[in-house]
């Protein structure tokens, strides 16, 4: 599959969860203390990303 969300745990033990696609992170997250919260951001994105609409700030 050429698209996933990954969740990471860094070195100071949080969780940031990240999107990617061909082998490129295309957007993160902020860090989480739980991965359950990493979950539910990516949760949250897949829920409501498809209805966000575009903002042109050019």
């Amino acid at each position: 599959m050429a698209h996933k969300f990954v969740i990471k745990q860094s070195s100071n033990g949080q969780y940031i969860a990240s999107f990617e696609y061909n082998g490129e992170k295309v957007f993160w997250t902020e860090t989480y203390k739980s991965k359950a919260s990493a979950q539910n951001a990516i949760d949250s994105i897949k829920k409501n990303g498809p209805m966000a609409e575009v903002h042109d700030a050019t």
